[in-house]
């Protein structure tokens, strides 16, 4: 397989991750627009494999946490030099530690990073990471989920596919952006295409009648039920912010 990580010099937007398998990338970013865009140059990624940086004849990377307790915890000397070796490389990329406790990944945030020169993040296993490399080098702690998973490389692959899509060139149709969920702090509207009529549900008559303004107001209407009834802090934020205006 060709080696994405390696071969191609740093784009406008960049990522790097540092993980003990730098083998799981791209994985699912090398396919469809995502894919497209790292092969034309839109985006470009670096993994950093933290092995590389173990201590001893059998690069150890974790011991056994202080205070006691179950597991195993990854050592601030090891991740530190692994992440000084980023630095060096990119010095201006946003910081990250993808972390259950981290504070929660929003569209919000996922535009900023987009807009900016790139991210860096560190993908932890085990137990978690000594604390020490987290306040040393300012790392943001963020979460994908109320939920914990083996590793941080998946919830890596989300923030790259979430913040890849909103750089220019890559989707067709730029102005659909501003309709999804999130973006006007509303979940998005329900959507239709043929048949007109499929095991009995018709595509409901205002999306057919060709008035750009009842569409328009439908789907608005459509989009804040579904939040009020799914999300209602969502529309709690939302109110909260129009009052602050």
């Amino acid at each position: 397989m060709t080696d994405r990580n390696t071969i191609r010099p740093r784009a406008p937007w960049h990522v790097q991750v540092l993980t003990l398998f730098p083998e799981m990338f791209p994985g699912p970013l090398g396919v469809s627009l995502v894919g497209t865009a790292l092969d034309t140059g839109l985006w470009s990624l670096a993994t950093i494999d933290i092995r590389d940086f173990g201590i001893g004849r059998h690069k150890s990377v974790d011991d056994t946490p202080a205070g006691g307790g179950a597991g195993m915890v990854m050592r601030a000397d090891v991740l530190g030099a692994a992440i000084d070796a980023a630095r060096q490389e990119a010095p201006d990329l946003a910081p990250v530690y993808l972390s259950p406790r981290g504070r929660p990944l929003t569209q919000a945030r996922i535009r900023e990073f987009a807009d900016g020169p790139g991210v860096m993040m560190l993908a932890g296993r085990f137990e978690g990471v000594d604390q020490r490399v987290i306040d040393h080098h300012g790392l943001e702690e963020v979460s994908i989920g109320d939920y914990v998973l083996s590793g941080g490389e998946l919830a890596a692959m989300v923030v790259v596919d979430a913040c890849v899509r909103l750089i220019d060139g890559v989707l067709g149709a730029k102005e659909s952006l501003g309709e999804e969920s999130f973006e006007a702090g509303l979940l998005e509207y329900p959507h239709y295409t043929r048949p007109r009529v499929w095991e009995g549900h018709a595509i409901p008559d205002v999306l057919l009648s060709g008035d750009h303004r009842r569409i328009a107001d439908w789907r608005r209407q459509e989009a804040e039920a579904l939040t009020r009834a799914r999300r209602p802090d969502l529309i709690a934020n939302r109110t909260k912010v129009e009052d602050n205006e």
